[in-house]
C-alpha cells in the first residue's frame, strides 16, 4: 500500500526533517556530522513537526526515526559541557513538552530505532506509542554514566513498559543493550532486519491509518496516559461513560458499515472534542 503513495516535501528546518505520504508523516533526526545528537534547537523543532502533525486532518499516522547509522544517540554533549561548566544554553523547564511529543500528539506515533539510541533519544523512543528497531540496534539510558539522573519522564515511562525491576536495572547500570534484548524485555515491539525497517514501520503506520479510527485512537491514547493511575473499578466507570459516548459519532456507523461491506472505512478526520 506504501508504495502507492505519492510523498510530498515540507519545510525541514535542517536537522529534523519532515516528509508526508499519503496518510503517514515521517519525521527523521537528519544530524550525520554528530550521529543525530540533539540539541536545544533540535528538540524544540520535534516537539514543533510532532503537534504539527497531530494538528493536520490529513495525517493519521507518524513514524520518528533517524538518518544514517543512529536514531538519537542523546543530547549533543559539547551542549552537556557548556552547561556543567556555566549554565549556558541549559534546557528549559518545560521542554520536557518537546521530549514528549508522541505522548502527547492524538495520532499513533511509530518509532522506527534504526541504530543507537541513548540518554534523551531513549526518551523520545520510550514516549512514542509504539517501538520497532533494526537488528543489533544499540539502547543505552546513559544518565547514570554520566552523572545525570532520569530525565524527561523516563521514570515513569520505562516501567511501564518494561517493568519496575528492569526499569531500574536499565537505569542505574546504564549498560548497553541490543533491540534483541530490548524485544525481550517488551520495550519494542519487533526486531527486523535493518534494511526493512523503513518499510515496515511504514507499512504498520499506513495500516493504523487506514483502518484505525482517528478519534478511536486519539482518545485511546488519554485512557492509557489517565486510567493507568486508576483503580479498576474507576477506569471501568470512564471507559464506559466513553464507550456510550461514543456512540453518538459517525466512527461507529462507518466502522460497522465497512465491515459488512468488506471495504475499508471512510473516518472522518480527528479535530478535537
Amino acid at each position: 500500500m506504501t508504495d502507492q503513495l505519492e510523498p510530498s516535501e515540507v519545510d525541514t528546518g535542517d536537522t529534523v526533517g519532515y516528509r508526508v505520504a499519503g496518510a503517514v508523516a515521517t519525521i527523521t533526526f537528519d544530524k550525520p556530522e554528530r550521529g543525530n545528537a540533539m540539541d536545544q534547537a533540535m528538540q524544540i523543532r520535534y516537539g514543533e513537526l510532532l503537534r504539527v502533525a497531530s494538528a493536520d486532518p490529513g495525517v493519521r499516522a507518524v513514524v520518528v526515526t533517524g538518518s544514517g547509522r543512529s536514531f538519537c544517540p542523546g543530547a549533543d554533549l559539547g551542549l552537556l559541557e557548556d552547561i556543567s561548566v556555566d549554565g549556558a544554553a541549559a534546557p528549559e523547564r518545560e521542554g520536557f513538552r518537546d521530549v514528549l511529543a508522541a505522548a502527547y500528539a492524538d495520532v499513533p506515533v511509530v518509532a522506527a530505532i534504526n541504530g543507537g539510541c541513548a540518554g534523551l533519544g531513549f526518551v523520545i523512543a520510550c514516549a512514542a506509542d509504539v517501538r520497532f528497531a533494526a537488528a543489533g540496534a544499540k539502547f543505552t539510558t546513559a544518565f547514570a554514566r554520566r552523572g545525570l539522573v532520569a530525565e524527561y519522564g523516563v521514570a515513569k515511562l520505562l516501567p511501564e513498559l518494561v517493568g519496575r525491576g528492569r526499569a531500574l536495572d536499565l537505569l542505574l547500570s546504564g549498560r548497553t543493550f541490543t533491540a534483541e534484548l530490548a524485544y525481550d524485555y517488551g520495550l519494542v515491539q519487533e526486531v527486523v532486519p535493518a534494511e526493512e525497517l523503513p518499510a515496515r514501520a511504514k507499512a504498520y503506520a499506513a495500516e493504523l491509518a487506514t483502518y484505525s479510527a482517528p478519534r478511536s485512537m486519539a482518545l485511546m491514547k488519554r485512557q492509557i496516559r489517565r486510567e493507568a493511575g486508576l483503580s479498576l473499578e474507576d477506569s471501568a466507570r470512564e471507559a464506559t461513560a466513553l464507550m456510550l459516548e461514543s456512540f453518538s459519532h459517525p466512527e461507529l456507523p462507518e466502522g460497522l458499515a465497512s465491515w459488512n461491506e468488506r471495504r475499508p472505512p471512510d473516518f472522518p478526520p480527528y479535530q478535537g472534542d
